[in-house]
């Protein structure tokens, strides 16, 4: 099948953009190669992508350079109003996007549509509002001294974004480095880049200057790796896992790039006995379930008070076995399959594990039949840990895989919760306030919902394996710029221990 079938089988209206996006141009990659991705739900390819490599990363980083002088000194008025245009236009051909992100990584249609477009757009739209409002300060020092702060870009910024939220990553990472005027170099997963090149073709429409966005497929170990190398990049900012985190920190470290990171995590879902149970199961379902778990901030650790666990999975169960599975791009799909074969396999090799350790098997644990069999599904899994030291209690799975736990007291839920290398997302259902901030204060994680939301203001990210940084809100736009103290002597008096 051509690539111009299938963009009319999936009901696009533009061609799909396969080729990198240097200095405002689609080229091909210097050394001709490509990769073809592949639609998850039937393996099928969509089209062949070009693979950046090295020279192509210097030829995204000169770009970048030649443009950073006058995007950085445009009034930040009209850099915001560029990036407003932006969120209007990616609101103006939704449909369009929502479709290629569910061909490119199996996300069910409705939840694009409903929810990657819109977060993606109000990114933009958010740090483009902000771009004129982040502001520097005076500080009040000694008698006859002025000393004020300016906030300046960093510089080139690299930028490497995973497979499963391309959309939604790329406006996460790419909004607020931009706002804060700096040029960017970013790598798209090479498995899924296909919405990330169209939001770039956008940006040149919404009158982004060549050269300030440069978008670059390729594979991690090369370009990947190469950008966190590269001497002439500034900052790099990643999101995927801990392992390969590391290894950014390591490139880095040549030119002491500043350096952000977003990493995996292994998020405990908590419910109290007090809890609102059907609140608690639809939420808990929610948590991990949505995009085939295949999300960070994911739900993969239930935590059930041990007076209301059988009643709890009594519903829950049924539940999870009840999602449908099927094609992404159909409306009535509420879990469509996995970004690829490979991590379907890492996914179901931990019912084997889990079971090996003790672990009783709820629900799922397998892939379909039928028409899905060519696909990349695994059904909704619920398994019983023996321990929360288990290995599938503590490792990401990262896929449609949920370990349930239980507890007795609040301390033995905090030695659980806390109990894992990880620190990024956690959650907990209680209708008890004074215990519900208790247990906020004393997660060790990133971030902590009292009913789970995401939103561009709030401040995204881990700590500990689960990374160091922030996305979103004000935090976002301090981790783009560096502060830069004036010192004006008002007085113009000469410093006492010089004077003749």
């Amino acid at each position: 099948m051509k690539p111009t079938d299938i963009a009319a089988a999936a009901g696009l209206r533009t061609p799909i953009r396969h080729q990198l996006f240097i200095d405002g141009r689609f080229v091909d990659a210097e050394s001709g190669e490509t990769l073809a991705t592949l639609n998850p739900h039937d393996n099928a390819p969509i089209v062949d992508v070009a693979l950046a490599g090295k020279a192509d990363v210097d030829k995204a980083v000169a770009a970048a350079k030649r443009a950073f002088p006058k995007w950085s000194r445009m009034a930040a008025a009209d850099r915001g109003r560029i990036l407003l245009k932006l969120a209007d236009l990616i609101e103006a051909n939704g449909e369009e996007l929502a479709r290629l992100e569910s061909l490119d990584t199996g996300h069910p249609i409705r939840d694009s549509h409903r929810l990657d477009v819109p977060r993606t757009a109000a990114c933009f739209r958010y740090f483009g509002g902000m771009a004129d409002k982040f502001q520097g300060e005076t500080i009040p020092v000694e008698e006859g001294f002025l000393n004020y702060t300016l906030r300046e870009p960093v510089g080139i910024v690299g930028q490497i974004v995973p497979w499963n939220f391309p959309l939604m990553f790329t406006s996460w990472k790419m909004a607020p480095a931009l706002a804060a005027g700096n040029c960017i170099v970013m790598k798209p997963a090479e498995i899924t880049p296909l919405s990330s090149l169209r939001i770039a073709e956008l940006m040149a429409e919404a009158g982004l200057p060549p050269g300030v966005v440069n978008m670059l497929p390729g594979l991690g170990s090369v370009a990947g790796q190469y950008i966190a190398e590269h001497p002439e990049i500034a900052k790099i900012a990643f999101t995927g896992s801990t392992a390969t985190g590391r290894r950014i920190v390591q490139a880095s470290a040549g030119n002491l790039k500043k350096v952000q990171l977003e990493l995996g995590g292994k998020g405990p879902n908590i419910v109290f006995e007090d809890a609102n149970l059907q609140a608690a199961v639809n939420g808990s379902a929610w948590a991990i379930f949505h995009n085939q778990g295949q999300a960070c901030i994911a739900g993969s650790r239930l935590m059930l008070h041990e007076k209301i666990a059988d009643a709890f999975l009594e519903q829950f169960i049924p539940l999870a076995k009840s999602i449908r599975l099927g094609n992404p791009l159909d409306e009535n799909t509420e879990m469509g399959p996995l970004t690829s074969a490979q991590h379907r396999e890492r996914v179901l090799s931990y019912v084997e594990v889990a079971q090996g350790e003790g672990g009783e098997l709820l629900a799922g644990g397998k892939s379909p039949g039928g028409d899905l069999a060519k696909g990349c599904y695994v059904e909704s899994t619920v398994m019983r840990a023996k321990s929360y030291k288990d290995r599938v209690a503590q490792e990401d799975v990262f896929g449609p895989f949920v370990t349930v736990l239980t507890f007795k007291t609040d301390e033995e839920t905090m030695q659980i919760a806390n109990g894992t290398d990880y620190g990024l997302g956690s959650g907990l259902w209680t209708n008890n306030l004074q215990r519900a901030h208790k247990v906020a204060r004393d997660l060790h994680a990133g971030m902590v919902w009292i009913n789970k939301r995401v939103n561009p203001g709030s401040p995204f990210g881990g700590v500990g394996q689960s990374g160091y940084g922030r996305e979103m809100g004000f935090d976002a736009m301090r981790e783009y710029t560096q502060v830069k103290s004036v010192w004006v002597n008002v007085d113009a008096q000469i410093p006492p221990h010089f004077a003749r």
